[in-house]
């Protein structure tokens, strides 16, 4: 009985949580249940939406570097008219090279109308071009920082600095997954050797949500994903009995310890990393699609195949239950991604030929498939570009927060329509100004949660994607 009681003895510490806290615990976690606030053994279950939607799923297309809004779906003939003129009053800190500051340009590329909505399309987009019946178009979009990794984690996070969770995992930590062997939010990145965007993993990180909400970053050449595959000296018997007693020895903790939701997120990933042997080489098999869909997307064409495979990709995932997948165009800065500082012709003809056709095929496929009235396909980057030349020998375009576009289709968006306008040189939004904290109310609000009431308790205060701000675009909403 000794040995017994000794092996029993609590610390003073244990006594006191145990004995003081034991029944209101009980009681506490019974309210937090009924709440949907406690931990749950899978986190990442899928959950009722605030009310009811048509959107299941996002396909976000991040176009990294900052796209010129002047030169792609933002059309402004008053720029030609004023070509090399001067900008008067204009403050030549808003870009990144002050000293570079040129007179007004007129776009390098032909603007034409397409489709039932007379929209004007810049000859980049000969396949895109095909689908703006789809499109919802913001043209009033406007940020805050006109530096890369703060407008990046702005635009991702809803803040311009790091330590936030972004729309991704808000969106799986409000909705969880409709997949339990696939990750609940995927993120694919440039492959040609041109790096991560800005601030790297930030960007796609869980901030102080838990853990499991993060995006996983599929890398784009070689293994996806770390130990995807099972060790040559194991075979699936004993690697399932060493998960089994792994999951009931951290069980037991859990039940001691009610409240820790990092355990929670341990647990689960551990039974998704097994689940995902399985699954994920299946759902990444692209070369299993027909050779005509493989055309279709351009995954024959050397220019385009690597944005091609991550399209199609994603379209796969979203088809297995998959509830968030960000694909970044281009990489670290300047001419390794849309950032035109020098050559604005060539750059965004480079960065258009890579992504136009698959993006243009994505939408086509989900249409054709009953999947784009589901799935919220989004476009756009993290700023516009200014409607001045930026002096070099071939002349670019500095970063613009004043400024943006971006646009949405699918999941219950209102194709064929533009809210807002920049003024008549595309320098500042001017009509039904949209910041950033109004796009990501409207994503929630297509996605089916109201922004104001998705919160997470964080160091005493309610937090939410929109901070204190926010409001949805209902004329972009069908």
């Amino acid at each position: 009985m000794d040995e017994l009681f000794q092996a029993q003895q609590l610390n003073r510490r244990t006594m006191l949580q145990r004995c003081g806290m034991g029944i209101g615990s009980l009681g506490l976690a019974s309210l937090l249940q009924q709440e949907g606030l406690a931990a749950t053994p899978n986190p990442l279950a899928a959950r009722q939406p605030h009310f009811k939607t048509k959107a299941r799923s996002v396909i976000w297309l991040f176009i990294n570097g900052g796209p010129s809004h002047v030169d792609t779906w933002d059309y402004k003939p008053e720029l030609a008219k004023r070509d090399g003129q001067e900008l008067k009053g204009f403050d030549k800190f808003t870009g990144f090279f002050s000293n570079a500051v040129g007179g007004l340009m007129k776009s390098p590329f032909e603007f034409k109308q397409y489709g039932q909505c007379g929209k004007h399309v810049s000859s980049i987009f000969p396949n895109l071009s095909k689908h703006t019946d789809k499109m919802a178009f913001i043209h009033s979009g406007h940020t805050e920082s006109n530096n890369h990794s703060p407008a990046l984690f702005a635009m991702n996070c809803g803040l311009p600095r790091m330590g936030y969770p972004c729309v991704g995992s808000w969106v799986t930590y409000g909705l969880g997954s409709e997949s339990d062997s696939l990750p609940a939010f995927v993120v694919m990145s440039d492959p040609k050797g041109r790096g991560l965007p800005k601030g790297h993993a930030a960007n796609w990180g869980a901030g102080f949500l838990p853990s499991v909400y993060q995006g996983t970053h599929f890398r784009p050449t070689g293994e996806p994903i770390d130990n995807l595959k099972r060790p040559k000296e194991m075979n699936a018997e004993q690697q399932r009995r060493q998960l089994d007693l792994l999951k009931t020895l951290n069980q037991k903790h859990f039940e001691a310890n009610p409240f820790e939701e990092s355990l929670a997120a341990r647990i689960e990933s551990f039974e998704l990393a097994y689940r995902m042997q399985s699954a994920a080489p299946e759902a990444l098999a692209v070369d299993k699609e027909p050779e005509h869909l493989r055309k279709m997307y351009g995954l024959d064409d050397d220019k385009c195949k690597h944005f091609a495979t991550q399209c199609l990709t994603a379209r796969r995932m979203v088809e297995r239950g998959v509830r968030f997948v960000q694909i970044y165009s281009g990489g670290m800065e300047n001419q390794r991604s849309w950032d035109g500082h020098n050559d604005i012709h060539g750059n965004h003809t480079q960065f258009a030929g890579e992504t136009d056709k698959p993006i243009a095929a994505l939408l086509e496929d989900l249409s054709q498939r009953g999947l784009l009235d589901e799935t919220l396909v989004i476009w756009g980057g993290e700023f516009g570009r200014l409607p001045l030349a930026q002096k070099s020998k071939k002349p670019g375009r500095d970063h613009n927060p004043h400024a943006l576009t971006y646009w949405l289709a699918g999941g219950g968006v209102k194709g064929g329509v533009s809210y807002g306008e920049t003024d008549e040189i595309g320098h500042k939004a001017a009509v039904n100004k949209a910041h950033i904290n109004d796009l990501h109310a409207t994503i929630l609000h297509l996605m089916g949660m109201d922004h104001e009431k998705l919160t997470y308790r964080h160091n005493g205060r309610d937090f939410r994607l929109t901070d204190v701000a926010g409001r949805v675009i209902k004329d972009v909403i069908a």
